[in-house]
């Protein structure tokens, strides 16, 4: 048997198949531009030798639907499904399940009017995540689906912690509160945190920094998460690819009527051309790199700020926290630049955060520790896998059916 997960945006799927038995990866793709001119496949399958091969399908896809089709036949033709009936389940990817679901949840059609009435939360991510479970459920009807909220793992944050400082009844009518995101890969690399360092996980005090396009901080407690940077969107905290993080919420006001802008196209800008993006015109953090390093001012402000912002949050989590045993690094710019893990941590040497810079210039593969010896917080680069922690979530939620 195997699981299938779906991680789908508004023009986009994103998915993975995993064996069942120990969750080794038997296919992985991408489908994009559905609905535009020059929709493209890439679909990568594992061998008999267990090596990838990749195959490409260039062809118009009209909906989500007719995009799930093309995934199913470039597994079939790679011969690891034969049919449908071979699928255990499947999990979804849904990034906001505001306060009404805060664990993996079985989809029927109570579920798919419950997440469609969260939409307000998360109109750039959850009527995109909605139109693949819609998809995946007419053309795999008799499969268990399963779907895994970004949320979750922050559900339990305690109050003075998850509330804004705004009317009462804000929160009580309108449901305004912070909910974080990444909670699934926060998650996740805690537990392979405690693994490797061969404590429970319920003795440590973590605080995991997803670093990329899409950037988040969260302080962990006895594999509780007590605070994180999000908020009631993925707008709130770290500088990211496209959007600003933190920010004075009178600017809105003030840029709505200096320029004329709607709230609509000013939301646009705040989630689309900010960031990175806004600083220097680019949010790839190693072209940014690349011309910083060459003496370009606006690439240099977007790194330093970049960096800047993750080091106040590691202070500010150290507080929360009281005592740190390790820090972090996960997600693409998390995982691959050693100069924003330096510079990040770059100052905090009397929080015991200091920085052995041979290892952090030669880590490999695998869960690597980067901190000096006489450092009291480790330093973990951990590499992330949202995709397998929502198979083994999924996995989990209907056996526990299956037994229950």
């Amino acid at each position: 048997m195997k699981v299938l997960v779906i991680n789908s945006g508004s023009s986009s799927i994103k998915y993975r198949l995993f064996d069942a038995k120990d969750y080794s990866m038997l296919a992985m793709g991408l489908l994009e531009r559905i609905g535009e001119p020059g929709s493209r496949l890439s679909h990568h399958w594992r061998g008999p030798t267990g090596e990838f091969t990749e195959t490409v399908y260039d062809r118009r896809i009209q909906n989500h639907r007719e995009g799930l089709m093309l995934v199913d036949s470039a597994i079939a033709e790679s011969g690891i499904l034969g049919s449908c009936s071979e699928l255990f389940g499947v999990g979804h990817r849904v990034v906001h399940g505001g306060e009404t679901f805060y664990e993996p949840t079985v989809i029927d059609a109570a579920v798919v009017d419950a997440i469609r009435k969260l939409a307000p939360l998360a109109p750039l991510h959850n009527p995109a995540n909605l139109m693949g479970i819609e998809a995946s459920l007419e053309h795999m009807p008799g499969v268990p689906q399963v779907a895994v909220f970004d949320t979750a793992f922050h559900h339990k944050m305690p109050p003075h912690a998850f509330h804004y400082a705004l009317p009462s009844d804000m929160y009580a009518k309108y449901h305004v509160r912070r909910y974080g995101f990444h909670g699934t890969s926060h998650e996740y690399v805690a537990g392979k945190v405690a693994v490797h360092i061969g404590k429970p996980l319920e003795e440590l005090n973590i605080i995991t920094l997803h670093l990329g396009n899409g950037a988040s901080a969260s302080a962990i407690r006895g594999g509780r998460s007590i605070d994180t940077s999000m908020g009631m969107t993925p707008l709130e905290g770290l500088v990211m690819g496209t959007r600003c993080g933190d920010l004075d919420p009178a600017v809105s006001f003030y840029l709505g009527r200096s320029t004329g802008k709607s709230g609509e196209e000013l939301e646009s800008m705040l989630n689309h051309e900010s960031g990175l993006r806004g600083i220097c015109g680019l949010n790839d953090m190693r072209e940014i790199q690349r011309l910083a390093d060459r003496g370009e001012t606006r690439a240099r402000l977007a790194f330093d700020m970049f960096c800047y912002r993750v080091k106040k949050y590691i202070g500010a989590y150290y507080a929360v926290l009281g005592r740190v045993d390790v820090v972090v690094f996960t997600g693409g710019i998390g995982e691959n630049s050693p100069d924003v893990r330096k510079d990040s941590c770059k100052g905090l040497e009397g929080l015991g955060i200091i920085v052995d810079d041979k290892r952090n210039n030669s880590h490999g593969d695998g869960i690597c520790e980067i901190q000096k010896e006489e450092g009291s917080v480790r330093l973990l680069v951990v590499q992330t896998n949202e995709e397998l922690a929502i198979a083994r979530q999924t996995m989990q939620k209907i056996r526990s059916l299956n037994t229950g």
